[in-house]
């Protein structure tokens, strides 16, 4: 029923969707200049049709993330999503790096090896940030850009002042424990109902691969995406940015500075909204992502 490579705790999903979903996680070697050896990258792909949508998943997360979005999107639309290098279900090689540099790499060696087109590329969070990293560095891989309560202004996780030798490991260890990530969820979401076992489970399964925890530290130690933001306005393809009103987790002043600095940009605020519309408010979210792939180039 799941792929061997998913922890045993799979079987304990209930909700629709997040079965779903790890029914239709894969795996594929991806060749890449970073290591030796391919590297075993998980995906999902799902739809048929248009200029292919790529979902790119938020820190500490994978493509669970997108369980409720998925379904709304390839109805309609070719879509693929994929876990970045160093989080999710991907594997996490010894001797790679784990730094925003590595996963544009393997991120542009998986687009080659699987799309080979155009995408729209849409970002949740720290995946705002490798989305617009990826745009800026491949322009010609991505026909527009969707950002989903986006990194890329602010700074990275609070966690990286603590991952200083031996405080690494204990760092991530306190980040494993259940209440921890349960308070974490409570505060992305605007309605705390949607904080349930399965959503709780979906958002920890990752957390069984080998070697979760020193990717988290070399990808934290490395200074994430801090270096982004005084190049954000060099983005020239059309951009939509989705915004929770209430998003407790990046605020909401970032969401007019994306649309300050990109000029080819439309700001929609989701109201009742925390961090996650994907998840909270997936029908909406998916109506405008489809709405901005059938809109001219210009989205002013």
């Amino acid at each position: 029923m799941f792929e061997s490579f998913l922890p045993s705790e799979v079987a304990q999903l209930t909700e629709e969707t997040s079965i779903a979903l790890a029914r239709a996680i894969r795996r594929s070697p991806i060749p890449t200049s970073i290591s030796l050896e391919p590297v075993e990258t998980a995906y999902v792909h799902q739809g048929t049709g248009g200029t292919p949508i790529l979902l790119l998943h938020g820190f500490d997360s994978s493509v669970f993330e997108f369980r409720r979005l998925l379904p709304k999107l390839a109805e309609h639309h070719n879509t693929w999503m994929v876990d970045l290098l160093g989080f999710g279900f991907t594997d996490r090689p010894k001797n790679i790096p784990f730094s925003p540099e590595a996963i544009k790499t393997h991120l542009y060696d998986f687009w080659k090896e699987k799309i080979a087109q155009p995408v729209i590329l849409v970002g949740a969070s720290m995946g705002g940030a490798a989305a617009i990293d990826f745009a800026l560095s491949h322009p010609d891989a991505v026909s527009k850009l969707v950002l989903l309560d986006s990194a890329g202004f602010a700074a990275g996780p609070a966690i990286g002042k603590f991952l200083i030798p031996p405080l690494g490991y204990l760092a991530t260890e306190f980040l494993r424990k259940p209440n921890v990530r349960r308070s974490v969820s409570l505060k992305a979401y605007f309605d705390s109902g949607f904080v349930t076992e399965d959503a709780e489970l979906c958002a920890a399964l990752h957390l069984k691969l080998s070697r979760w925890n020193e990717a988290l530290i070399a990808f934290t130690k490395s200074g994430g995406y801090n270096f982004l933001s005084n190049r954000i306005s060099e983005i020239t393809c059309p951009t939509l940015i989705l915004w929770g009103d209430s998003d407790r987790i990046l605020g909401t002043k970032d969401a007019t500075r994306f649309e300050s600095a990109i000029a080819n940009s439309k700001l929609i605020w989701i109201e009742q909204c925390g961090h996650v519309p994907h998840l909270e408010k997936p029908e909406l979210t998916a109506k405008y992502i489809l709405e901005f792939q059938a809109t001219p180039n210009s989205v002013n």
